[in-house]
């Protein structure tokens, strides 16, 4: 991203220009309120990456953060249980998450998937936008 910002097609404007809006155009909606992340969780990096970079690659979310090292530790059918697992975080539109979230469940080997959407309330609205631009799925 070498721009300052992003225009409401997902092109960054030249750097030290003004963005659309200044210029008399249209501007963007709030990249804040358009951006949620899908929470989940993995048994395995593999199966992680597998699925994070099919999600990325059709385009449901921009980013897919997978961090290994994670032990779970969860009530199940009335036991306790203890598991090694991975995260995955997946950066998307608020409009593409649940697709996001059925892609998951589409490609989890677990009965109950951990799926969780949660909205942005902040951040870089420059990586906001970005995000909204890369997350492109039709």
């Amino acid at each position: 991203m070498t721009g300052q910002g992003w225009n409401e097609t997902g092109e960054d404007w030249e750097e030290g220009g003004e963005p659309p809006a200044a210029r008399g155009g249209r501007a963007s909606p709030d990249p804040v309120a358009a951006i949620c992340l899908v929470y989940t969780t993995w048994p395995s990096l593999v199966e992680a990456e597998a699925a994070g970079r099919a999600i990325v690659a059709d385009g449901l979310a921009a980013c897919a953060n997978i961090l290994p090292g994670m032990v779970s530790i969860y009530r199940w059918q009335d036991d306790i249980e203890r598991a090694d697992e991975v995260v995955m975080i997946l950066k998307t539109r608020a409009g593409l998450a649940e697709r996001a979230a059925q892609a998951v469940r589409a490609r989890h080997p677990y009965e109950l998937p951990a799926v969780m959407l949660l909205p942005v309330t902040g951040g870089d609205p420059a990586y906001l936008a970005w995000i909204a631009a890369a997350a492109e799925a039709d």
